[in-house]
Formats: C-alpha cells, structure tokens, sequence
C-alpha cells in the first residue's frame, strides 16, 4: 500500500475520533442524571416505569395518601385534594353529640345508639349513671321520667292527662293515689335486651319488670340469644295500650302490665312485674270449665293447646326457655294444676 495513503488515512480517523469524542463530551455537559433529576423535581422516589414523575395518591404504599411534610416520597397534596383529605380527617374526628374529645377518650362515657323502641327512646342516655350491663345489648336501669309519663294510665295505674304526659315537671309516681297502687315506679326496671326475630334476624326488644328480677332476665336473655332462640317480638304492652289479649293475640313476649287475672279480682304477678310470657300466641293460657270444656287465650292459640303434638315455639320441660327460666327460681305455668299457662314464668320476692 502506498505510504501517503495510509498516513492520510491514520490522519483521517483521529479526526472522527476527536470530532465524536467532542460531541459525547458536550451531550454529557447538557444532560442530568437520576439524582438531579430528582433533585430538581423535588422528589426522590420516582418510578423509573412510569412517564410521570408524579405519584398519585390511590397509588401510595399502604393505601395512605401522601402526607403535607412529604414523607413516604409522593408531594404534599395541594388545591381541591388537599381541603377534600382535611375534610375527610375532619369527619373523622367530628363529636356529632357535642361532648369534648376528653369525655370521647372516658371509657366510662358511652353514647346510647338511637334505636327504634319506644321504651329506649325515652329512657335515652338518661339513666346511663346507674345501667347495668350484663353484656352488649343486655342492661337494666331506672325509668326515666319520660318513660314513666308514657305508662301512666296504661300500664300503670293513673289518670294520663296533657300534663303527666307532656310536662317534664309532673311526678307521676304518686299519679292517682286513690287507687292504692302496690308497686311504685321506683322499684320497676327498664330492660333492653337483643333476640332473634322468627326470621332469624336479630333483633331488639324491650320489657319492663321489677327490679328483683332485673338481672335474672338479662342473663336468662343473653342466653337464649347465644342459642339463637327465636322470639317473635319483646315490645312493651303499652304499644297495644294495655291490652294484654291484643299483645298475645300479636305473639308479643312482655312482662309488667298493671291488671288482674283474668275473671278474677286478685292482682296478676304481671302487676308487680314479676312475672313474663313467652310467645303467647304458641303457648297459650287454658282454663277448665266444669263441663270438660277449655278455655284459651289468646283464642288463636287453640291449635297449640293440644301440647301432646309437636310444633315449633313450644315451650315445655326440654325447652331451653324453661330451662334457663326454672335455673333461675322461677316457676313454669304449664306445671299448674287447676289451669295451665304455657307462656308464664313468675318469680316470688322472698
């Protein structure tokens, strides 16, 4: 080969080479790294998979939203974002009741859940000071003053008149004293329980008895609903305005109702909420005429006072209500001789 071409060649390939090596040079001065990138952008975790340097809130780690001190990588959110997430944190800690954060911290400071029972509504958060609880849902407390103007004149005795029923100020537990009432309001109890409806549902209930039997109900209930014992309705007989066949005719459980046995002048065990029927409708009362023939009641109840079949909702010796109820000291209607009430329970004070 000639020897001018190849030292034109040599001299023509250094010059690519400087040429090229001056271009690398000046695309590396115009361009930044990673880090710079970040540095300059505010942010050091950006996703080399995505073609955005910005991290959108529903795509942090945990699920939680970008905080405003920028920690956890994303940036603070700022403009709508930012006063929605302050009005969500807001609505977090908001005291709908009005009482102080201090109180909310109070474990001895509990807010009653409104509920649709008439009896629960009055008492309200009332008697809160002196509830017993048994277990969520099973308590006991003082009638309320509320309370006690809605029984007066229906299942306690008394004339109910727009004062006693309206006036925050009436006493109403010496309401017409005439009639020589033998339980005062004082030794009643309200009683919220929880039991499953005949759907299978649970389901809220409410009675009022004495006090003397106040805990032994809440134990005996809480009991059945652990077992799931099906009970139609626990309403108090002052939603059938007293009306004890009404209330039975509805197989509705109930306990205190101020009134006598009935065709007879002596005062029931109802009457110092001492005793309680248990879905009447399915266990009825039958009394014996001379001629052989029954009586019974709730009269829809004759299909289930043949209690030699076998049906559902009826109580007898293996039942569990019976049971739990004859564990307790009380005694079972359906062991009387002269008539049998299937339904009752009653529990003597000593």
């Amino acid at each position: 080969m000639d020897k001018a071409k190849v030292i034109k060649t040599i001299v023509l390939l250094a010059a690519i080479s400087i040429i090229v090596g001056g271009i690398l040079r000046m695309l590396q001065k115009n361009s930044m790294s990673l880090a710079d990138y970040e540095k300059l952008n505010g942010t050091e975790n950006v996703s080399t998979g995505s073609d955005s340097p910005e991290i959108d809130e529903d795509d942090s780690l945990d699920g939680e939203a970008p905080t405003g001190d920028n920690k956890g990588g994303g940036e603070a959110p700022t403009g709508d974002n930012q006063k929605n997430e302050e009005a969500a944190k807001n609505n977090s800690q908001e005291d709908p009741e009005g009482i102080g954060a201090e109180n909310l911290q109070n474990p001895s400071e509990t807010i009653t859940p409104v509920s649709l029972l008439i009896g629960a509504s009055l008492n309200g958060s009332s008697q809160l000071e002196f509830r017993v609880t048994h277990e969520e849902g099973f308590y006991y407390e003082p009638i309320s003053d509320e309370l006690r103007r809605y029984i007066t004149g229906i299942s306690y005795p008394g004339t109910r008149t727009p004062s006693n029923a309206g006036d925050s100020e009436t006493d109403t537990s010496s309401a017409d004293s005439s009639a020589d009432v033998k339980i005062t309001l004082d030794e009643l109890r309200y009683v919220h329980i929880l039991h499953y409806d005949f759907d299978g549902n649970p389901a809220e209930g409410e009675l009022i008895c004495n006090e003397y039997i106040a805990q032994d109900l809440v134990e005996i209930f809480y009991q059945l609903y652990c077992n799931e014992y099906q009970l139609e309705k626990v309403l108090l007989i002052d939603e059938y305005d007293g009306d004890d066949t009404a209330s039975m005719e509805d197989n509705n459980t109930s306990c205190f109702n101020y009134r006598t046995v009935p065709g007879k002048s002596s005062l029931s065990k109802h009457s110092y909420g001492l005793a309680i029927d248990i879905n009447p409708l399915y266990n009825p009362y039958i009394t014996y005429n001379k001629d052989g023939t029954m009586n019974v009641s709730p009269a829809s109840g004759e299909s289930y006072a043949d209690r030699t079949l076998s049906f559902p909702y009826k109580i007898d010796e293996e039942d569990l209500c019976y049971k739990l109820f004859i564990q307790h000291g009380f005694t079972w209607g359906g062991s009387w001789n002269h008539s049998k009430d299937y339904q009752h329970f009653q529990k003597a004070k000593p």
